[in-house]
This record gives structure tokens, sequence and C-alpha cells, in this order.
């Protein structure tokens, strides 16, 4: 088995308390999904909108990230399967979908250290 990164971007805001509820009630069910099947190695964690952007060694660091909505990081999720192929197929059970954001589906490079 191999490992990916889900990264969640976008997906619609400003729900009510009661939308909310249900939405995070179709994520839990949906990590319950991929951890009785097996796939799931790490719920990750959704991260917070602000952040800073280091570009290199000396020069200065910044507010940041300035993206459109769309392409902003909301969080990941660490998973295992068999191909890039399985992990995407299972990437469309994700509720973000349901609210016009996208998972990005990335393999996890094994370096020999």
């Amino acid at each position: 088995m191999a490992e990916f990164l889900y990264l969640y971007r976008g997906g619609q805001r400003g729900w009510t308390p009661e939308e909310s509820q249900q939405i995070m009630q179709r994520w839990m069910n949906w990590f319950k999904e991929l951890g009785a099947s097996g796939n799931l190695k790490d719920g990750g964690q959704p991260l917070e909108p602000e952040g800073k952007i280091v570009r290199d060694k000396s020069g200065p660091v910044t507010d940041g990230p300035y993206a459109e909505a769309k392409d902003l990081v909301g969080g990941y999720t660490l998973i295992e399967a068999p191909s890039l192929d399985r992990a995407a197929e299972l990437a469309k059970g994700c509720p973000i979908l349901e609210r016009q954001g996208l998972v990005e589906v990335r393999p996890i490079m094994k370096l020999d250290m």
C-alpha cells in the first residue's frame, strides 16, 4: 500500500449552525468509512485560514497565503491505497465535493534515509 495526501481546497462558507452540524456529520461518516476499509492512516486536521509565507532564508516573512478562496488549502488527510487511481476513487466520497470544493490527491514520495 502506498500513502497519499488529500488536500481539501475551497468549498462554500457561511453555513447555519444546523448546516455546519450536518456537514460535520457527513465528514465523520466518510472518515469512518475510510477507516473501516483500512484506507485511513491519519484523519489530519482542518487548517486556519491565516499563515505566513517564507520564500528564502534571507528574505522577509510575509503574511499569507493570499489566494482565491477556491485555492486555499483548508485541511488534509493521510490515506493508504494500492494506487493513485484508487486513492482518487476514494476521494469521490468527500463531503467537500457537495460544496463546490475539491480534493487534491498527492502521492507521498518515499525517501531512503
